[in-house]
């Protein structure tokens, strides 16, 4: 499809992103600035994160999936914080050589997950990119007042627990770079297939906010890595903290990965993109917060504990032995 031939601006916007925008504060995307009236007693939480091609996915990924990749990385910092998605801005950057299927595309994502987690577009923006597509999406959320959860709340003696499995994400990355490290590993075509969905799709861990807020002392989720994010805990909370590696949750397919080749503990602490929740709770709130974490569907694992020491945190093979992870991670600078 030739520019000549594609729809305008505004002609683009009804008919890709109008549909999505439900809430009577978005005035059907038809003015300068949407409205959002949180109830009585509530803060708002705002986060902001971009995706950009050849840096969160790949160019020619499905743009159903680069959407949702979009709005689910948000979403998982506000169940980090124990609040629930209101509302959501996008931003987004568009190719010289976009297509309408893939706008539509991306259209269909963004509605099937605004069902899948109950909220809605308020506003944005559409602009031309002068090399990939980039999307920047603002979500708003919503909490009982002075109740976030803080990532320096972390205190001695309490347990370290993470949501879901690590490690997946980075190693369908790994897989989609270099295939022939799934014969490397010795993975099924249902394990092949496991690792690369969680790279393209990850899984905000929203009904886990609740449990998070009433029992966590500090709590964020896991996007450069446990060892980077951890490390972050620590540090703006002034202690240290001792990970097991013996005790972290690995799907069947990172399980069999790594007994193939032992180094990638590395990659499974380090290589991010996990978008799963690392919250600190109190001993005395471990119960329960187990019990509703079970309530809630999503799984929790204990891997460590928080020390007194302002130090970095140490991370323990299986004989007890220190590993050099601590501070691993993604960074872009």
């Amino acid at each position: 499809m030739s520019p000549a031939t594609r729809p305008h601006e505004d002609e683009l916007v009804a008919r890709y992103f109008r549909p999505l925008a439900t809430d009577p504060g978005a005035f059907r995307l038809g003015d300068d600035c949407a409205t959002l009236s949180p109830p009585d007693g509530t803060d708002l939480v705002l986060k902001t994160d971009a995706v950009a091609a050849g840096i969160h996915f790949f160019a020619d990924d499905p743009w159903d999936l680069v959407a949702k990749k979009a709005l689910r990385v948000n979403l998982s910092d506000l169940a980090a914080k124990g609040a629930r998605p209101l509302g959501y801005l996008l931003s987004i950057a568009l190719p010289a050589d976009w297509r309408e299927d893939q706008l539509a595309a991306f259209s269909r994502g963004l509605a099937e997950d605004q069902a899948a987690f109950d909220v809605s577009l308020l506003g944005g923006d559409t602009i031309r990119s002068p090399d990939g597509l980039v999307v920047s999406i603002t979500v708003l959320g919503g909490l009982p007042r002075d109740t976030i959860v803080r990532r320096g709340g972390a205190r001695p003696g309490d347990v370290l627990y993470v949501s879901g499995t690590l490690g997946d994400s980075a190693l369908g990355l790994a897989l989609r770079l270099d295939p022939t490290k799934a014969d490397a590993w010795s993975l099924s075509s249902d394990e092949r297939d496991h690792l690369a969905r969680r790279y393209l799709l990850p899984e905000p861990r929203l009904p886990l906010a609740e449990a998070v807020r009433r029992h966590a002392s500090a709590s964020m989720d896991i996007s450069d890595g446990l060892g980077l994010d951890l490390t972050r805990m620590t540090r703006v909370s002034k202690v240290t903290a001792t990970v097991e590696t013996a005790r972290l949750p690995l799907s069947t397919a990172a399980r069999r990965a790594l007994g193939a080749d032992a180094e990638l503990i590395g990659r499974i602490v380090g290589g991010g993109d996990d978008y799963e929740i690392l919250a600190a709770i109190p001993p005395s709130a471990v119960a329960g917060f187990e019990a509703e974490a079970r309530a809630a569907g999503v799984a929790v694992t204990p891997v460590g504990t928080v020390g007194a020491a302002d130090t970095p945190p140490s991370f323990l093979a299986p004989d007890g032995t220190a590993l050099v992870l601590g501070t691993s991670g993604f960074a872009h600078f």
